[in-house]
Parts: structure tokens; sequence; C-alpha cells
């Protein structure tokens, strides 16, 4: 679990409260100094392997630029096409695509530019992608092409899986097969593999108060940890008799160290634990420090131990539950009315701590995801101590949304 006791949740309260004082909430932050101390400690965990820096989870250039100047950081793992062709045209390099595209334009505008073409690599899975890109070709330039790894596990025969429905791609015949498909098309080379573990680097293993079920993922993530790592270096040898690859991708936020561990590896990506949300509170393997928040006024005071706030309903992505909610988190001891949750234009809030806040003041909340709360904001404000630094925009506010 996090340990919020340090710095002070009382502490981070008041200097969040006096850097912003001149702001009006709603606003959202980041505190440089818990996102600088998060960033090296996924360094640390990776023992010396580069941490490629997952922008989904980011969400911001200017904090991508800054976690990239930073030793132990090589490269980002996009989300789309059309943000990987912006941010290579914006200075970033080494870009890895970690979902399929079917965006004809941007395949277009890759393959006709040699800078794009050098700079952006893909990711394929299946022959009907690579006759999509074909077809969009305004240019003859090489496609980099990185193959993705299924990496769930699989018990009974199969008929029990667990983990993320991703690649078709699962087996070292599998992998191999295509990886020769591909180096057998023109204007095409494989590069790269990438294989994410969701099941064991997005889940926690520590869950408060629920010894059991955390046993049971403690066991689960044990098992999968061992059959991927053997499968994973076999799938490896198999692509090096095909291809010449430049990196093999792993991991995430919560599986860092297992994910290192593994001789194939040669990289891990990463992104949410940057910002650690609510999500990642879980882990026995980590502790981080929440750094992005955002603020929401007191608008209301209905009674005795409950007031109410603008809005503050960001749901996160996935399957709906009270752990996609955005939780209150400053000042300590308020929780949601269980009959209203969080609301789109008023949330209330019940709690001893309600008593003490006033029309105007703001509670501070912490995203159930990382990158997902600048998609509500267009800036972030930047805080080194008890003063805002600088305000930078999100993707949002720079009018790239890419979804």
């Amino acid at each position: 679990m996090v340990n919020h006791a340090v710095p002070g949740l009382a502490a981070d309260r008041a200097r969040y409260d006096r850097a912003t004082a001149h702001l009006d909430a709603p606003l959202a932050v980041v505190d440089l100094d818990a996102f600088d101390a998060n960033a090296a400690d996924l360094a640390r965990r990776a023992n010396g392997k580069p941490v490629r820096v997952a922008s989904k989870s980011v969400r911001c250039r200017a904090l991508l630029e800054r976690v990239l100047a930073m030793d132990g950081f090589a490269g980002v793992m996009s989300f789309t096409l059309a943000e990987s062709i912006w941010l290579a045209r914006e200075g970033f390099e080494d870009i890895l695509l970690a979902y399929p595209s079917a965006d004809r334009s941007g395949y277009a505008e890759l393959t006709g530019d040699p800078k794009l073409a050098a700079t952006v690599t893909v990711l394929l899975d299946d022959p009907a992608q690579l006759d999509l890109i074909d077809a969009a070709r305004t240019g003859s330039e090489e496609v980099r092409v990185c193959l993705e790894l299924d990496t769930s596990l699989q018990l009974l025969g199969g008929r029990l899986r667990v983990g993320a429905r991703r690649a078709p791609l699962r087996t070292p015949e599998a992998l191999g097969a295509f990886a020769e498909l591909v180096q057998q098309r023109p204007g095409f080379r494989v590069v790269g593999l990438m294989a994410y573990e969701g099941h064991i680097a997005g889940v926690g293993d520590l869950i408060a108060g629920r010894p059991v079920r955390s046993r049971v993922i403690q066991v689960m993530q044990t098992k999968a940890r061992r059959e991927l790592a053997v499968r994973r270096a076999a799938v490896v040898r198999r692509l090096r008799e095909v291809a010449d690859l430049e990196f093999v991708n792993g991991g995430g936020t919560g599986s860092v160290e297992s994910t290192v561990a593994e001789r194939a590896v040669t990289e891990v990506a990463a992104g949410s634990g940057l910002y650690v949300p609510r999500l990642f509170d879980n882990y026995r393997s980590f502790q981080g420090r929440p750094a992005a928040l955002f603020a929401q006024p007191v608008v209301r005071r209905p009674g005795l131990g409950v007031v109410t706030v603008l809005g503050g309903g960001y749901p996160a992505s996935g399957a709906a539950g009270p752990d996609r909610s955005p939780v209150p988190y400053l000042p300590p001891g308020l929780k949601y009315d269980p009959q209203e949750g969080a609301g789109e234009v008023q949330t209330p809030l019940l709690g001893s701590a309600a008593d003490d806040l006033r029309i105007g003041d703001r509670v501070w909340f912490r995203h159930a995801k990382a990158g997902e709360l600048c998609e509500r904001f267009a800036a972030l404000h930047l805080i080194q101590g008890d003063a805002v630094v600088d305000t930078v925009p999100t993707y949002r506010g720079e009018g790239r949304t890419f979804l």
C-alpha cells in the first residue's frame, strides 16, 4: 500500500491550497517533487534496463519531455498513430505504437516521409493489417513493425483465461510464421516484440481488507509470471531466427521488477507509476506518491457532515464499478453518498471533515487511472513546494485528443 503519511496529508493539502489560491477550481495539478520521485523509483526498479514511457498514462507533452530527460528513460510507447506522428514531428524519437491502427491517412503520411518512417514503429498481429497499410501507401518508405505476444494465462486447456484479450499470436510457432510473412512482404521489417502482461502489471496484489482475494491474485500472478517467462524466451529465440530484433518490450508499472529479470526482455514500459492514480495503491512490489490530483470547489453545505462539490464524476475506462470512480483524497475522511456517487454536475461528500469546509474551499481528488484525467482538463498546474512553477497544456489543451 502507498504510505500517504509521508510527507503528510495535512501538509500536502496546505501546500496545494496555497499554491493554487489564485486559481479557480475545478483545476488539475501535478506535484513535480512526487512526479520526479516516482520516476526515479521506476528507473531504480528497472535495474539498468531502459523504461519506455507509456504516453497514454501521461498525455502531456511537457511532462513526457521532462521524464525522457531523466536517466533510465528512453523512447515513447504511444496509443494512436495520429499521436505517434504528432510526437515525431514535435521532436520525440523512438516511438512505439502499442496498438494496431486502421488510420489510413496516418499510414499514408508515415509511408511517404523518411523521418516518420524511421522514428515510428507500428504494431501488427494480422495479415489484413499489412494489406490495409499497403492500400494506404503514398511512398515506398519501409514500415518498422513490432509484433505482439498474447500474454494471457490459459488454464484447463484454454477453457480458463486470465488476462486481456489482445493479440491472437501466442506461441513461438505462430509468432515465427507471422514474422516470416512480414519479412517477405516488400516495404516491411520486423524490429521488435511487445508483450504487455496486464494481469500482472495492472492488477494490485495487496488489497486493503481483502486478504483472501489478495492471496488468490498473488498465486495467480506467480504462476502467470513463470509461464510467461518461459514462453516469451521461446518466442524471442524463434523471432531472432527470422529478424534482427532491436528491442523486446514488456511489463508495466506493476511488474517492472519481474519483467526486467527476464533475460529475453530488453526494455520495460511504464507510465501510470509517474502519476500514481488510485488503482496503483494495492501493490506489494512498490510504493508511489500520488502526483496528479484535481480539485473541485465546495458549492453547498446541505447539513452536518455533508458538503457538495461541483461535478467530479470522471469515471475511468474499464468494467464499470466503484473502483473506476475518482476518490476524495484531501482532506482525508470524506466519502461518496452511496445513493449518488460522483455526479456530473454535483457530488455530495459525507464525513466529519465536511464540517470544516466552507463555500469556495476545495476538495482534492485522485483519478482512478493516470492519463485519463487529462481528458478532463486543458492544463496541468505544476507545483513545487507551495508554488505553481508552470502551467502546461494537456493533449486536450493542445487540441489533441487522439481518441
